[in-house]
């Protein structure tokens, strides 16, 4: 059944309610064992995760309204959803971001600051994939959708060269990969469920319809609930409340231990809500209401969690402590920023092909006999 819209469910898989009570629905029944489970410490973890990266994020949106990056997309609002389902991963699984999961890439390892790196346009991919300090991370995705074509071309090889569904929880291998409303509605997406369908990849599609495709609203895309998509490929979809950090990892676990046990690819719709800009080059005054925004910030991810746990007697000194981390986090991230220096006009050169080229060689050259010509002119 959906909703009077056609694109949301009437009922997600939630735990906590808006107001932070534990209120689980009636889909959430089969996660509350995993629910129950959770550690003060890992609740905290979840908080702590969440309260951290939205400084980041709010200091790097200022950064580039100083000048000091070219672009950036923000995650304001959709914490819950990344926190949660990273922290489900393992750790040799293999995660395949979009563009705005900057807590999914701090959580697996990598420094937040080569996120900044990349958007202040110094290098081309931000970070090594392969260096294990990244854990198994790959590279930000700017062209919509593309990378659910790469997050199953490796599940294909995971099924191929035996390195999933072997029975063996502390080895096998899956893969999540990360796209939004309006990359599901990109044909590389259908494409790649169709060869993990097919192939019945360890793998899950994990999508954030957070409402908005930039200026066109979920409701204009589909007529229907977006994880129903994934149904049509025959594979088991299910909706979350993206705002739920605790079912956001529940069901994400649920569906990662399925996928790599080898009983195939699953897919996940996270609800949850773009509060900021689809980038910094973007006005959503132009094309949303205020009312409908309004209404999606009673349902912040933070507050709901920070509620919860107060239920369950954590101190005013943990939310203090983390206050004083999240803000030191934002402090040096703004200083790193500002001290990074610029690079040779060489370096576009650079990684063009994996070998040498005779062409990028006389390209190279030109530039330097170019650049020197003025040094001999003002001589």
């Amino acid at each position: 059944m959906t909703s009077d819209h056609g694109s949301q469910p009437e009922e997600p898989v939630r735990v906590l309610a808006a107001d932070g009570s534990f209120s689980p629905t009636p889909a959430a029944e089969r996660y509350l064992p995993l629910v129950e489970a959770l550690t003060d410490d890992e609740l905290e973890g979840f908080y702590r995760d969440m309260v951290v990266i939205r400084a980041f994020d709010r200091q790097a949106t200022n950064l580039q309204r100083q000048g000091q990056l070219a672009l950036w997309p923000p995650s304001y609002g959709q914490e819950a959803a990344q926190v949660g389902s990273a922290r489900a991963t393992r750790p040799q699984d293999h995660v395949f971001p979009s563009y705005r999961e900057h807590v999914v890439c701090r959580i697996r390892g990598v420094d937040p600051m080569d996120i900044i790196r990349l958007m202040r346009g110094l290098t081309h991919g931000g970070w090594d994939p392969f260096d294990p300090r990244n854990g198994n991370t790959h590279i930000y995705t700017l062209v919509l959708g593309a990378q659910t074509l790469h997050a199953t071309g490796l599940g294909m090889g995971l099924v191929f060269d035996g390195r999933s569904g072997t029975g063996d929880p502390e080895r096998d291998e899956a893969v999540i990969v990360y796209y939004g409303d309006g990359a599901s509605s990109e044909g590389d997406v259908h494409e790649a469920m169709v060869f993990a369908a097919s192939y019945q990849t360890p793998q899950v599609f994990f999508l954030q319809n957070n409402q908005w495709a930039i200026s066109v609203p979920v409701t204009t895309q589909s007529r229907s609930p977006l994880h129903r998509r994934g149904e049509g490929y025959g594979m088991p979809s299910i909706a979350v409340d993206g705002n739920d950090v605790i079912a956001s990892y529940a069901v994400t676990k649920v569906a990662l231990d399925e996928a790599r046990a080898g009983a195939g690819p699953r897919a996940i719709e996270a609800l949850t809500y773009r509060m900021g800009a689809h980038t910094t080059s973007d006005d959503p005054t132009k094309y949303r209401a205020s009312d409908e925004e309004q209404s999606w910030a009673k349902r912040d991810p933070i507050a709901r969690l920070r509620a919860y746990l107060e239920g369950r007697g954590a101190s005013e000194a943990f939310f203090a402590e983390v206050g004083a981390e999240a803000s030191a986090v934002a402090d040096d991230t703004r200083v790193r920023t500002n001290a990074l220096d610029g690079i040779p006009a060489t370096k576009m050169f650079d990684h063009v092909y994996s070998e040498p080229h005779p062409l990028i060689d006389e390209q190279r050259r030109w530039l330097l006999d170019y650049e020197s010509s003025f040094e001999e002119g003002a001589s």
